[in-house]
């Protein structure tokens, strides 16, 4: 394993997260309570002890960058390390990345000081836990230059994924990027036999953007001008190298949209999640915070999860998340909520200055009730504020002090919300 460079893209501005990414790149936004979405692909990197890892970003890196330096840390004698590549200029190139591929081009100098055999890469935005030992095994062993791990999905949901065609052997011989609802892509509908009971419904193989390319591949394919893996690359590599196709049929949800974020957050809290937070083989490691456990004071918590540190008091909480460090007064009432906590607690001295100036404190002030949204970190929320619950007509949009996205209210981080307030 220590042959092989794992590369996690870190994507671009983020835009259909906005504003969940207004001050933090995709791969820092907070996930589940306690976690951060590149905490999956490092997670799953470490679980196949693959120790070499880059991290490929260049928007709002700054929170990423804490999070990677207080978190991942490998023992000096592992050779193991986690590193972030934001863009750069050089005397070869001056702009930013043009896409996945670009992006991997101009970093090509740092990944050769290591000297691999094999380029993993990795997306920074997806929900999954997959095998990677597995997959580059299965790799070396097909003799492909590159190797496409794919999922089988619906024609409805194949409109969107970049969807392969393979033959009997699991080699790809055509890729579509995005074929939309309207197209006809029955020609490229995969074998039966490939699909296990519990995912017989599909028919469609799409690509995970999780791939594994020989090091020479990797040189060839980039030898070029062309910015992106799956509009590009790809489809040009499969008439020149054996590219063969990794069916992966565990759980994978792509974490691109609000409206998938909130989803895959609340999916969480159901009696069977999807996802499995609570493998001890193969965890998901994040930052060790050294919190105290939460506090339940007179609390009713029905199908929620609540991360460390929390203080919850006579409240109702039902289908929702609770982040780091939330505090929830009396009265308050949480349904369907995702609330990604607090990065501090206040000190009584910060909380007699915003009662001073009539600023609520951090957290979900008494009374409050809230439905159908999403609470970025270090947000107050004052006493009898309404969110969500009126019976008010509501259009996607930016409203100032929030934002409603996939008919989804969201409320940014370090956003105060006074007394009374209703959306």
């Amino acid at each position: 394993m220590s042959e092989v460079l794992s590369i996690i893209l870190g994507g671009g501005k983020g835009t259909r997260l906005f504003p969940l990414t207004q001050f933090r790149s995709k791969p820092a936004v907070p996930f589940g309570g306690k976690f951060r979405l590149v905490d999956i692909p490092i997670s799953n990197c470490i679980n196949a002890n693959l120790r070499q890892i880059y991290i490929v970003t260049q928007f709002n890196s700054a929170s990423l960058h804490l999070h990677i330096g207080q978190t991942y840390i490998f023992d000096v004698f592992s050779n193991g390390f986690i590193e972030i590549l934001a863009a750069e200029q050089t005397f070869e190139h001056s702009s930013w990345y043009e896409g996945t591929a670009d992006a991997v081009r101009k970093n090509l100098t740092h990944f050769r000081t290591q000297n691999p055999s094999y380029y993993i890469i990795l997306s920074g935005d997806q929900l999954y836990r997959m095998d990677l030992e597995d997959l580059l095994n299965k790799h070396i062993d097909s003799g492909a230059a590159i190797t496409i791990a794919c999922t089988g999905v619906t024609r409805e949901n194949a409109s969107g994924l970049g969807i392969l065609k393979v033959d009997k052997r699991n080699q790809v011989t055509k890729f579509l990027e995005k074929p939309g609802p309207n197209k006809d892509i029955s020609n490229f509908k995969a074998p039966v036999e490939l699909f296990t009971e519990k995912n017989k419904n599909d028919c469609y193989l799409a690509s995970m953007g999780i791939y594994v390319f020989n090091a020479k591949a990797m040189e060839d394919c980039l030898a070029n001008e062309l910015t992106d893996f799956g509009k590009e690359i790809i489809p040009s590599a499969i008439n020149k190298l054996k590219v063969n196709a990794y069916l992966f049929d565990g759980y994978w949800e792509d974490i691109g949209t609000i409206k998938n974020f909130y989803e895959t957050n609340l999916q969480l809290t159901t009696l069977r999640p999807s996802f499995d937070f609570y493998d001890e083989e193969k965890p998901i490691y994040t930052h060790m915070r050294n919190l105290p456990p939460s506090k339940m004071n007179f609390s009713n918590m029905n199908q929620s999860i609540a991360a460390e540190g929390c203080i919850i008091t006579n409240a109702n909480i039902t289908n929702s998340i609770v982040g780091i460090r939330t505090i929830i007064e009396t009265g308050s009432s949480l349904n369907g909520v995702v609330c990604m906590g607090a990065d501090y607690y206040e000190t009584e001295v910060q909380k007699a200055q915003n009662a001073e100036s009539r600023i609520p404190n951090v957290g979900i002030g008494r009374g409050a009730i809230i439905k159908g949204a999403i609470i970025d970190k270090n947000v107050c929320v004052g006493e009898g504020c309404r969110i969500g619950v009126d019976d008010i007509k509501r259009t996607d949009g930016n409203y100032g002090h929030y934002y409603i996205v996939d008919g989804i209210i969201v409320i940014p981080k370090n956003t105060i919300l006074y007394p009374g307030t209703v959306i």
